[in-house]
């Protein structure tokens, strides 16, 4: 845990996540990243400056068979010292437009967050997302967009008055499988019959062959997103 304290601690600092006074609010979805995420946050909640307040929110979507242990979640926070809250959407899978029932129900549970972080006057979001989802995302958006663009650790959202945080941004999925393994994680039921549609998991495994050919591709990877040679491209 020590280690993940320290990258966490290192992204916040690095990426300037946090300021004085700062509420912020958890996306919890109850897997191992967002459990790590309490974790560190609860942690950060106890340092004096910059003074923070965390609290943490899952989404239910009624139209998805995901089961979440509720009180399991709820024991995790308040043992933490973070305060939980639940809530509950449901998207049109009928949609007209074209879009995929992944993307209908990830942008209802964030749109659900969001006004759940301004109904209890939260500044920030935090959301679980650590180095593999970054590096994945850089590599999907590449491959099927065309874009050079990933998640990045800070984000000043245009529609809302929220700014997202990603204070895991340091720290790798291996890392945190450690400290899953080592407190004991419950894991959560998961039910959904939309969930083999993502492209992430033969994403995930070019990051994995990437890696054999090259152990520090992941670093090289991260620093490429920093070192755009613009003479050297069309």
């Amino acid at each position: 845990m020590d280690k993940v304290l320290k990258l966490a601690n290192k992204a916040m600092k690095e990426y300037e996540m946090l300021v004085d006074g700062d509420r912020v609010m958890i996306g919890l979805s109850g897997g191992k990243d967002s459990l790590a995420l309490v974790e560190v946050l609860a942690a950060r909640q106890r340092i004096f400056k910059p003074k923070i307040e965390v609290m943490a929110c899952h989404v239910s979507v009624e139209n998805v068979p995901y089961q979440s242990d509720i009180e399991y979640l709820r024991e995790f926070c308040e043992s933490r010292g973070v305060r939980f809250v639940h809530k509950t959407t449901r998207f049109d899978e009928d949609t007209k437009d074209g879009r995929g029932p992944c993307f209908l129900c990830a942008w209802n549970r964030r749109k659900t967050l969001f006004k759940a972080a301004e109904e209890f006057g939260c500044t920030k979001l935090a959301l679980g997302h650590h180095k593999d989802d970054i590096l994945e995302t850089l590599l999907m958006n590449q491959i099927f967009q065309g874009a050079y663009a990933t998640m990045p650790p800070v984000l000043k959202m245009a529609k809302f008055e929220m700014t997202i945080i990603r204070p895991l941004a340091l720290v790798r999925e291996a890392e945190i499988e450690e400290i899953a393994s080592e407190h004991e994680y419950r894991k959560q039921i998961k039910n959904c019959p939309h969930e083999k549609v993502s492209n992430r998991p033969q994403v995930r495994e070019i990051l994995r062959r990437m890696e054999e050919l090259n152990p520090n591709a992941a670093s090289s990877l991260w620093g490429a997103m920093t070192n755009i040679q613009e003479e050297y491209l069309p």
